[in-house]
């Protein structure tokens, strides 16, 4: 459970092997440059069963490698159990956050702030947009939202 002391941010996509492990990589890095890393669980999952057990996009991978940001994940599906755990639930877009909310209905007394990533942007670009059937230049995007919502969140939260 998330005590006191610690924080707690699980990023959400489809399928948790691009947008998600994005947000989750960089959230890492700037927590862990701020100093702060310690002090918050970070994580990520899919609301779908389609690739779990697989690791990042090769795309996404080459993305972070690019901006030096380490990346390691094996993609797995939202449980019961993240809604009371996690203190923040952030996901990239609308059908995310609907099939969130659908599944935090069969949660008793959950704990979890669901909301949109975008909902952070000082740029108000409140959907991340799923790069999987897009090009290196839709990760890289995908990448600068993230770095944009990640920063405003933890400053939010620091």
């Amino acid at each position: 459970m998330a005590g006191s002391s610690s924080k707690s941010v699980l990023f959400v996509c489809l399928g948790n092997i691009c947008r998600s492990p994005i947000a989750e990589a960089v959230f890492r890095k700037m927590a862990t440059e701020a100093g702060v890393v310690d002090k918050w669980r970070i994580d990520s999952a899919a609301t779908s069963t389609y690739e779990i057990g697989n690791p990042p996009d090769h795309r996404g991978q080459a993305c972070m490698k690019r901006h030096s940001v380490p990346m390691r994940h094996e993609a797995r599906q939202v449980t019961k159990d993240d809604f009371m755990s996690f203190e923040y639930i952030l996901c990239m877009d609308e059908s995310n956050l609907s099939e969130l909310n659908r599944k935090a209905k069969s949660v008793k007394n959950y704990q979890a702030k669901i909301e949109l990533l975008g909902s952070y942007d000082p740029q108000k670009q409140r959907i991340i947009q799923d790069p999987y059937y897009g090009s290196d230049e839709d990760f890289g995007k995908v990448y600068e939202q993230c770095v944009r919502c990640c920063k405003a969140f933890l400053e939010a939260n620091s």
